[in-house]
Protein backbone atom coordinates (compact mmCIF):
# COMPACT_ATOMS: atom_id res chain seq x y z
CA UNK A 1 0.00 0.00 0.00
CA UNK A 2 1.06 3.61 -0.52
CA UNK A 3 0.36 4.86 3.01
CA UNK A 4 -2.55 7.09 1.98
CA UNK A 5 -5.11 4.37 2.77
CA UNK A 6 -7.06 5.12 -0.39
CA UNK A 7 -7.12 8.91 0.03
CA UNK A 8 -6.15 11.23 -2.83
CA UNK A 9 -2.57 12.41 -2.99
CA UNK A 10 -2.69 15.84 -1.27
CA UNK A 11 0.14 17.30 -3.35
CA UNK A 12 -1.23 16.82 -6.88
CA UNK A 13 -3.12 20.13 -6.82
CA UNK A 14 0.11 22.14 -6.56
CA UNK A 15 0.71 24.61 -9.37
CA UNK A 16 3.09 23.54 -12.16
CA UNK A 17 3.60 26.93 -13.73
CA UNK A 18 4.05 26.85 -17.52
CA UNK A 19 5.77 23.48 -17.47
CA UNK A 20 4.15 20.08 -17.85
CA UNK A 21 4.91 16.41 -17.30
CA UNK A 22 5.16 14.00 -20.22
CA UNK A 23 4.95 10.30 -19.39
CA UNK A 24 6.85 8.36 -22.08
CA UNK A 25 5.46 4.82 -22.60
CA UNK A 26 7.11 1.96 -24.47
CA UNK A 27 6.81 -1.80 -25.00
CA UNK A 28 9.55 -3.80 -23.32
CA UNK A 29 11.51 -6.82 -24.52
CA UNK A 30 8.76 -9.28 -23.61
CA UNK A 31 6.59 -7.85 -26.37
CA UNK A 32 3.70 -7.44 -23.94
CA UNK A 33 4.93 -5.49 -20.92
CA UNK A 34 4.68 -1.72 -20.76
CA UNK A 35 7.25 0.58 -19.18
CA UNK A 36 7.26 4.32 -18.69
CA UNK A 37 8.95 7.33 -17.12
CA UNK A 38 8.34 11.04 -16.77
CA UNK A 39 10.03 13.97 -18.49
CA UNK A 40 9.47 17.66 -17.72
CA UNK A 41 8.65 19.89 -20.70
CA UNK A 42 9.05 23.67 -20.66
CA UNK A 43 5.77 24.09 -22.54
CA UNK A 44 2.84 21.78 -23.30
CA UNK A 45 2.29 20.21 -26.72
CA UNK A 46 0.13 17.49 -28.25
CA UNK A 47 2.37 17.14 -31.31
CA UNK A 48 4.74 14.13 -31.08
CA UNK A 49 7.04 15.75 -33.66
CA UNK A 50 7.71 18.57 -31.18
CA UNK A 51 8.65 16.24 -28.35
CA UNK A 52 12.30 15.38 -27.69
CA UNK A 53 13.75 11.94 -28.32
CA UNK A 54 14.70 10.36 -24.99
CA UNK A 55 16.35 7.12 -23.90
CA UNK A 56 16.25 4.36 -21.29
CA UNK A 57 18.34 1.51 -19.94
CA UNK A 58 17.56 -1.36 -22.28
CA UNK A 59 19.57 -3.82 -20.21
CA UNK A 60 16.82 -3.55 -17.56
CA UNK A 61 13.95 -4.24 -19.99
CA UNK A 62 15.37 -7.13 -22.05
CA UNK A 63 16.23 -4.85 -24.97
CA UNK A 64 20.01 -4.30 -24.74
CA UNK A 65 23.24 -5.54 -23.20
CA UNK A 66 24.89 -3.70 -20.34
CA UNK A 67 27.86 -2.75 -22.53
CA UNK A 68 25.62 -0.79 -24.91
CA UNK A 69 22.47 -0.27 -22.91
CA UNK A 70 20.91 2.97 -24.17
CA UNK A 71 17.76 2.55 -26.28
CA UNK A 72 16.13 5.64 -27.74
CA UNK A 73 12.49 6.60 -27.30
CA UNK A 74 10.93 8.28 -30.33
CA UNK A 75 7.54 9.90 -29.57
CA UNK A 76 4.82 8.59 -31.87
CA UNK A 77 1.41 9.49 -30.41
CA UNK A 78 0.19 11.80 -27.64
CA UNK A 79 -2.81 11.55 -25.31
CA UNK A 80 -4.08 13.61 -22.37
CA UNK A 81 -3.01 12.29 -18.98
CA UNK A 82 -6.12 11.38 -16.92
CA UNK A 83 -4.09 10.94 -13.73
CA UNK A 84 -2.08 14.17 -13.61
CA UNK A 85 -4.58 16.07 -15.78
CA UNK A 86 -4.03 19.71 -16.70
CA UNK A 87 -1.56 20.05 -19.59
CA UNK A 88 0.20 16.81 -18.72
CA UNK A 89 0.40 14.11 -21.38
CA UNK A 90 0.96 10.43 -22.12
CA UNK A 91 3.37 9.72 -24.97
CA UNK A 92 3.39 6.41 -26.84
CA UNK A 93 6.91 5.83 -28.15
CA UNK A 94 8.79 3.70 -30.64
CA UNK A 95 12.03 2.09 -29.49
CA UNK A 96 15.14 2.81 -31.58
CA UNK A 97 18.68 1.44 -31.49
CA UNK A 98 21.74 3.58 -30.78
CA UNK A 99 21.94 4.07 -34.57
CA UNK A 100 18.37 5.44 -34.56
CA UNK A 101 17.08 2.43 -36.46
CA UNK A 102 13.93 0.56 -35.36
CA UNK A 103 14.73 -1.75 -32.47
CA UNK A 104 14.05 -5.48 -33.11
CA UNK A 105 11.18 -5.25 -30.61
CA UNK A 106 9.66 -2.26 -32.41
CA UNK A 107 6.72 -3.63 -34.42
CA UNK A 108 5.16 -0.23 -34.84
CA UNK A 109 7.65 0.92 -37.47
CA UNK A 110 6.88 -1.80 -40.02
CA UNK A 111 3.17 -1.50 -39.29
CA UNK A 112 3.32 2.24 -39.96
CA UNK A 113 5.15 1.73 -43.26
CA UNK A 114 2.64 -0.86 -44.47
CA UNK A 115 -0.33 1.24 -43.39
CA UNK A 116 1.02 4.04 -45.59
CA UNK A 117 1.19 1.65 -48.56
CA UNK A 118 -2.49 0.78 -48.28
CA UNK A 119 -3.76 4.17 -47.08
CA UNK A 120 -6.05 4.48 -50.13
CA UNK A 121 -7.98 1.43 -48.91
CA UNK A 122 -8.69 3.13 -45.57
CA UNK A 123 -8.35 0.04 -43.34
CA UNK A 124 -10.41 0.37 -40.18
CA UNK A 125 -9.96 -1.75 -37.08
CA UNK A 126 -11.90 -2.27 -33.88
CA UNK A 127 -10.36 -4.44 -31.18
CA UNK A 128 -12.17 -6.20 -28.34
CA UNK A 129 -9.68 -6.36 -25.46
CA UNK A 130 -10.41 -9.04 -22.88
CA UNK A 131 -8.60 -9.18 -19.54
CA UNK A 132 -8.85 -10.73 -16.08
CA UNK A 133 -8.54 -9.09 -12.67
CA UNK A 134 -6.44 -10.66 -9.91
CA UNK A 135 -5.83 -9.62 -6.31
CA UNK A 136 -2.66 -7.75 -5.37
CA UNK A 137 -0.60 -10.98 -5.45
CA UNK A 138 -1.36 -11.50 -9.13
CA UNK A 139 -2.21 -15.12 -8.38
CA UNK A 140 -5.79 -15.24 -7.08
CA UNK A 141 -8.67 -14.05 -9.31
CA UNK A 142 -10.23 -10.91 -7.89
CA UNK A 143 -13.39 -11.63 -5.94
CA UNK A 144 -13.17 -15.42 -6.24
CA UNK A 145 -13.67 -17.55 -3.10
CA UNK A 146 -10.46 -18.00 -1.14
CA UNK A 147 -11.03 -21.74 -1.06
CA UNK A 148 -12.56 -23.28 -4.16
CA UNK A 149 -14.19 -21.79 -7.24
CA UNK A 150 -17.23 -19.68 -8.10
CA UNK A 151 -20.26 -21.31 -9.70
CA UNK A 152 -20.06 -22.47 -13.33
CA UNK A 153 -20.01 -19.99 -16.19
CA UNK A 154 -23.38 -18.74 -17.34
CA UNK A 155 -24.71 -15.90 -15.15
CA UNK A 156 -21.64 -13.64 -15.31
CA UNK A 157 -21.63 -12.42 -18.94
CA UNK A 158 -23.05 -8.87 -18.98
CA UNK A 159 -24.36 -9.57 -15.48
CA UNK A 160 -25.35 -7.29 -12.64
CA UNK A 161 -25.20 -7.78 -8.87
CA UNK A 162 -22.35 -8.41 -6.46
CA UNK A 163 -22.85 -12.18 -6.76
CA UNK A 164 -22.15 -12.01 -10.50
CA UNK A 165 -19.88 -9.02 -11.13
CA UNK A 166 -16.51 -8.15 -9.59
CA UNK A 167 -14.44 -5.04 -10.28
CA UNK A 168 -16.98 -2.73 -11.87
CA UNK A 169 -15.48 0.35 -10.18
CA UNK A 170 -12.21 -0.31 -12.00
CA UNK A 171 -14.04 -0.81 -15.28
CA UNK A 172 -15.95 2.46 -14.97
CA UNK A 173 -12.83 4.40 -13.91
CA UNK A 174 -10.89 2.99 -16.87
CA UNK A 175 -13.68 3.87 -19.31
CA UNK A 176 -13.83 7.48 -18.15
CA UNK A 177 -10.01 7.79 -18.13
CA UNK A 178 -9.88 6.59 -21.73
CA UNK A 179 -12.51 9.12 -22.80
CA UNK A 180 -10.58 11.91 -21.07
CA UNK A 181 -7.29 10.81 -22.65
CA UNK A 182 -8.71 10.77 -26.18
CA UNK A 183 -8.69 6.99 -26.58
CA UNK A 184 -11.43 5.85 -28.98
CA UNK A 185 -13.02 3.52 -26.45
CA UNK A 186 -16.31 2.23 -27.83
CA UNK A 187 -17.82 0.09 -25.07
CA UNK A 188 -17.29 -2.42 -22.27
CA UNK A 189 -18.95 -5.48 -20.74
CA UNK A 190 -18.49 -8.18 -18.15
CA UNK A 191 -17.28 -11.42 -19.74
CA UNK A 192 -18.19 -15.10 -19.46
CA UNK A 193 -15.73 -15.92 -16.66
CA UNK A 194 -16.19 -14.06 -13.37
CA UNK A 195 -13.67 -11.22 -12.87
CA UNK A 196 -13.05 -11.18 -16.62
CA UNK A 197 -14.00 -8.09 -18.60
CA UNK A 198 -13.81 -6.71 -22.10
CA UNK A 199 -13.62 -3.25 -23.58
CA UNK A 200 -13.64 -2.22 -27.21
CA UNK A 201 -11.48 0.37 -28.96
CA UNK A 202 -12.24 1.70 -32.42
CA UNK A 203 -12.94 2.17 -35.16
CA UNK A 204 -9.39 3.36 -35.70
CA UNK A 205 -7.79 3.79 -39.08
CA UNK A 206 -4.33 2.44 -39.81
CA UNK A 207 -1.55 2.85 -37.27
CA UNK A 208 -3.78 4.59 -34.73
CA UNK A 209 -5.32 1.25 -33.76
CA UNK A 210 -2.11 0.10 -32.13
CA UNK A 211 -1.45 3.46 -30.50
CA UNK A 212 -4.90 3.65 -28.93
CA UNK A 213 -4.98 0.04 -27.72
CA UNK A 214 -1.52 0.07 -26.14
CA UNK A 215 -2.20 3.29 -24.24
CA UNK A 216 -5.61 2.00 -23.16
CA UNK A 217 -3.86 -1.04 -21.68
CA UNK A 218 -1.42 1.18 -19.81
CA UNK A 219 -4.31 3.25 -18.45
CA UNK A 220 -6.12 0.09 -17.33
CA UNK A 221 -3.14 -1.21 -15.39
CA UNK A 222 -2.54 2.23 -13.92
CA UNK A 223 -6.18 2.52 -12.78
CA UNK A 224 -5.98 -0.96 -11.24
CA UNK A 225 -2.97 0.21 -9.19
CA UNK A 226 -5.28 2.60 -7.38
CA UNK A 227 -7.44 -0.35 -6.29
CA UNK A 228 -4.50 -2.63 -5.43
CA UNK A 229 -5.60 -4.99 -8.21
CA UNK A 230 -3.49 -6.68 -10.89
CA UNK A 231 -4.71 -6.86 -14.51
CA UNK A 232 -3.74 -9.95 -16.49
CA UNK A 233 -3.77 -10.14 -20.28
CA UNK A 234 -2.89 -13.84 -20.22
CA UNK A 235 -4.97 -15.66 -22.87
CA UNK A 236 -5.79 -18.59 -20.57
CA UNK A 237 -5.38 -17.31 -17.00
CA UNK A 238 -7.36 -20.11 -15.33
CA UNK A 239 -6.93 -23.70 -16.59
CA UNK A 240 -9.95 -25.94 -16.97
CA UNK A 241 -13.56 -25.24 -17.90
CA UNK A 242 -13.17 -21.46 -17.98
CA UNK A 243 -13.11 -19.13 -20.97
CA UNK A 244 -9.80 -17.75 -22.13
CA UNK A 245 -9.17 -14.13 -23.13
CA UNK A 246 -8.79 -12.84 -26.65
CA UNK A 247 -8.28 -9.68 -28.61
CA UNK A 248 -10.88 -10.17 -31.33
CA UNK A 249 -10.06 -7.85 -34.20
CA UNK A 250 -12.74 -6.36 -36.44
CA UNK A 251 -11.58 -5.34 -39.90
CA UNK A 252 -12.90 -3.47 -42.90
CA UNK A 253 -11.65 -1.55 -45.90
CA UNK A 254 -13.55 1.18 -47.73
CA UNK A 255 -14.80 -1.28 -50.36
CA UNK A 256 -16.09 -3.63 -47.64
CA UNK A 257 -18.05 -0.80 -46.05
CA UNK A 258 -19.75 0.16 -49.31
CA UNK A 259 -22.76 -1.50 -50.95
CA UNK A 260 -21.82 -4.92 -52.24
CA UNK A 261 -18.86 -5.07 -49.87
CA UNK A 262 -19.59 -8.62 -48.72
CA UNK A 263 -17.83 -10.01 -51.80
CA UNK A 264 -14.68 -8.08 -50.78
CA UNK A 265 -15.01 -9.46 -47.25
CA UNK A 266 -15.15 -13.03 -48.57
CA UNK A 267 -12.12 -12.39 -50.79
CA UNK A 268 -10.15 -11.07 -47.82
CA UNK A 269 -11.11 -14.05 -45.66
CA UNK A 270 -10.05 -16.47 -48.38
CA UNK A 271 -6.68 -14.73 -48.55
CA UNK A 272 -6.35 -15.11 -44.78
CA UNK A 273 -7.15 -18.82 -44.99
CA UNK A 274 -3.97 -19.31 -47.04
CA UNK A 275 -1.84 -17.51 -44.44
CA UNK A 276 -3.23 -19.13 -41.28
CA UNK A 277 0.17 -20.13 -39.87
CA UNK A 278 1.67 -16.69 -40.48
CA UNK A 279 -1.26 -15.07 -38.71
CA UNK A 280 -1.08 -17.41 -35.72
CA UNK A 281 2.63 -16.60 -35.38
CA UNK A 282 1.80 -12.87 -35.27
CA UNK A 283 -1.17 -13.15 -32.94
CA UNK A 284 0.66 -13.53 -29.62
CA UNK A 285 4.12 -12.45 -28.41
CA UNK A 286 5.31 -16.08 -28.20
CA UNK A 287 4.80 -16.92 -31.87
CA UNK A 288 1.64 -18.90 -31.19
CA UNK A 289 2.62 -20.75 -28.01
CA UNK A 290 0.40 -18.61 -25.75
CA UNK A 291 -2.60 -19.12 -28.01
CA UNK A 292 -2.21 -22.90 -27.93
CA UNK A 293 -3.66 -22.84 -24.43
CA UNK A 294 -6.67 -20.84 -25.63
CA UNK A 295 -7.48 -21.89 -29.23
CA UNK A 296 -8.60 -25.43 -28.45
CA UNK A 297 -11.94 -25.55 -30.28
CA UNK A 298 -13.71 -25.15 -26.93
CA UNK A 299 -14.98 -22.11 -24.99
CA UNK A 300 -16.00 -20.12 -28.09
CA UNK A 301 -12.73 -20.65 -29.97
CA UNK A 302 -11.61 -22.39 -33.13
CA UNK A 303 -8.78 -24.91 -33.11
CA UNK A 304 -5.36 -23.37 -33.59
CA UNK A 305 -4.57 -26.08 -36.17
CA UNK A 306 -7.20 -25.20 -38.74
CA UNK A 307 -8.88 -22.20 -40.35
CA UNK A 308 -12.61 -21.84 -40.77
CA UNK A 309 -15.16 -19.06 -41.03
CA UNK A 310 -18.89 -18.63 -40.80
CA UNK A 311 -21.78 -16.25 -40.25
CA UNK A 312 -22.43 -15.54 -36.56
CA UNK A 313 -20.15 -18.49 -35.69
CA UNK A 314 -18.22 -17.81 -32.48
CA UNK A 315 -16.39 -21.10 -32.73
CA UNK A 316 -14.81 -20.07 -36.04
CA UNK A 317 -11.42 -18.50 -36.78
CA UNK A 318 -13.22 -15.65 -38.53
CA UNK A 319 -16.81 -14.56 -37.96
CA UNK A 320 -19.02 -12.58 -40.32
CA UNK A 321 -21.66 -10.82 -38.19
CA UNK A 322 -25.26 -11.73 -38.97
CA UNK A 323 -26.16 -8.10 -39.70
CA UNK A 324 -23.28 -7.78 -42.18
CA UNK A 325 -24.46 -10.89 -44.02
CA UNK A 326 -27.98 -9.45 -44.16
CA UNK A 327 -26.87 -5.98 -45.29
CA UNK A 328 -24.32 -7.24 -47.80
CA UNK A 329 -21.53 -4.97 -46.55
CA UNK A 330 -19.66 -3.98 -43.41
CA UNK A 331 -16.79 -5.74 -41.61
CA UNK A 332 -15.59 -9.11 -40.33
CA UNK A 333 -14.06 -10.34 -37.09
CA UNK A 334 -10.80 -12.27 -36.71
CA UNK A 335 -11.23 -14.17 -33.43
CA UNK A 336 -7.72 -15.64 -33.28
CA UNK A 337 -5.56 -12.86 -31.73
CA UNK A 338 -4.77 -13.50 -28.06
CA UNK A 339 -5.45 -11.00 -25.31
CA UNK A 340 -1.71 -10.27 -24.98
CA UNK A 341 -1.17 -9.78 -28.71
CA UNK A 342 0.70 -6.75 -30.01
CA UNK A 343 -1.91 -4.78 -32.01
CA UNK A 344 0.86 -3.40 -34.23
CA UNK A 345 1.85 -6.96 -35.19
CA UNK A 346 -1.78 -8.03 -35.60
CA UNK A 347 -2.94 -5.17 -37.80
CA UNK A 348 0.31 -5.26 -39.78
CA UNK A 349 -0.15 -8.96 -40.56
CA UNK A 350 -3.76 -8.35 -41.58
CA UNK A 351 -3.02 -5.59 -44.09
CA UNK A 352 -0.05 -7.51 -45.48
CA UNK A 353 -2.44 -10.37 -46.27
CA UNK A 354 -5.62 -8.64 -47.41
CA UNK A 355 -4.29 -5.37 -48.87
CA UNK A 356 -0.69 -5.97 -49.95
CA UNK A 357 -0.93 -9.64 -50.93
CA UNK A 358 2.18 -10.52 -48.95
Amino acid sequence: MDGLDGLSNPFLDLEQGSRCQAYYIWIDGSGQGLRGKTKTLDAPTMDPAKLPVWNFDGSSTGQADGENSDVYLKPAAVFRDPFRRGNNILVMCETMTHEMKPHPTNYRHQCFENMKKCADEHPWFGIEQEYTMFDFTGRHPYGWPKNGYPGPQGPYYCGVGSDKVKGRKIVEAHYRCCMYAGIKIAGSNAEVMPSQWEYQVGPCEGISMGDHLWVSRWILSRVAEEFNVVVSFDPKPIPGDWNGAGCHTNISTLKMREEGGLSHIITAIEKMSKKHIEHIQSYDPSGGDDNKRRLTGLHETASIDKFNYGVAHRGASVRIPRQVDADGYGYFEDRRPSSNADPYAVTNRIVKTICLDE
